[in-house]
């Protein structure tokens, strides 16, 4: 008998539940058995009995956590059976290891969980994967109209020319530990910034992973002199800390698609806001629900009426799942 999509997936208080494969996807509390999408906080949480990732996520994963971080672990290679369904891990274009998971039961719709994911082209993670199915279940942090991301490499340039045009202030770039720190840096290196970066230090181990996979991040130094670099990053919370004192007369600066919403960089101090997202923004969005023609879309988290409206517009067939848990975009 074949089952109906709301029997194969659906939201509990732990997350996401396959229930013909008896696994969470990017749960929200321990669980016996957990597919992670990717290793933001939010998604990869630490105490499960076993976790299937990519290699890359396991390890992210055990350098924030540390080894034991589950008790067992299973790379995703391939489509892999897990009790009535199968299961496989497709390039969601988000950050470094990021996913998007495919669950093909024996009778029944292909259901494919987006995670968190981007279409724009990322030098430091595997370009997005358009991946066929009858269920799309998508995030939608920038679900709404007025979100349009700016080309990445235009930002850099915004971020080099301030540098070019104020060379005695020190450029403080609050950047999100994983990924985006990483992806403003090879930004930053595309747009001929070719001196040393100086890095906080909470970035340092993420920083050198990406460095042994093959992610060129060009020369990086400590942040403990204020001096050792014009051009700095950091992740947010550093700059509400003791720690940014030490620089004088600095330009402050905040990579994010929120961004786009100038009221949060008032907010915030910024002086210099960056649009840079890891998420897909409104046209994107749109764009790839259009591009796989599921039978129906399901919203996880983010900015849901926007979306559910033009589904409605376009004859689509959405709801919203509403979980509880995940942010709109990491700080």
């Amino acid at each position: 008998m074949s089952l109906r999509a709301e029997e194969i997936v659906y939201p509990t208080e732990a997350g996401l539940y396959c229930a013909p494969g008896d696994f969470y996807i990017d749960p929200l509390r321990p669980v016996d058995r957990a597919l992670v999408t990717h290793g933001h906080s939010d998604h990869a949480r630490p105490g499960h009995g076993a976790v299937m990732a990519t290699r890359q996520t396991l390890d992210i994963m055990a350098i924030r956590y540390g080894e034991d971080f589950t008790a067992s672990r299973q790379i995703a290679e391939g489509p892999t059976r897990i009790g009535h369904v199968t299961v496989s891990f497709h390039p969601a274009g988000h950050v470094l290891g990021s996913s998007q998971i495919l669950i093909t039961p024996d009778s029944g719709p292909r259901i494919l969980i987006s995670g968190d994911y981007c279409r724009t082209p990322n030098p430091c993670c595997q370009p997005w994967e358009p991946v066929a199915c009858d269920v799309f279940i998508t995030e939608a942090t920038f679900g709404l109209p007025v979100f349009r991301h700016p080309d990445p490499m235009v930002e850099a340039g915004r971020l080099i020319a301030s540098m070019a045009e104020f060379p005695d202030r020190p450029h403080l770039v609050g950047a999100y530990a994983l990924g985006k720190a990483q992806r403003v840096i090879a930004l930053a290196r595309a747009a001929g910034h070719h001196s040393p970066i100086a890095i906080h230090g909470a970035l340092k181990r993420l920083c050198d992973y990406h460095v042994e996979q093959g992610i060129d991040l060009g020369p990086l130094v400590p942040a403990t002199d204020a001096g050792a670099a014009q051009l700095v990053l950091a992740p947010p919370p550093a700059f509400a800390s003791p720690w940014v004192q030490r620089f004088r007369d600095p330009v402050l600066s905040y990579a994010s698609g929120w961004m786009t919403v100038r009221a949060r960089a008032r907010q915030r101090g910024v002086e210099l806001p960056l649009v840079i997202s890891d998420h897909v923004d409104w046209p994107q969005l749109t764009q790839t629900i259009l591009d796989l023609t599921p039978e129906e879309v399901w919203i996880t988290h983010g900015t849901e009426d926007g979306l559910m409206r033009w589904c409605e517009i376009e004859g689509i067939p959405a709801r919203p799942l509403r979980l509880i848990g995940y942010e709109d975009e990491p700080e």
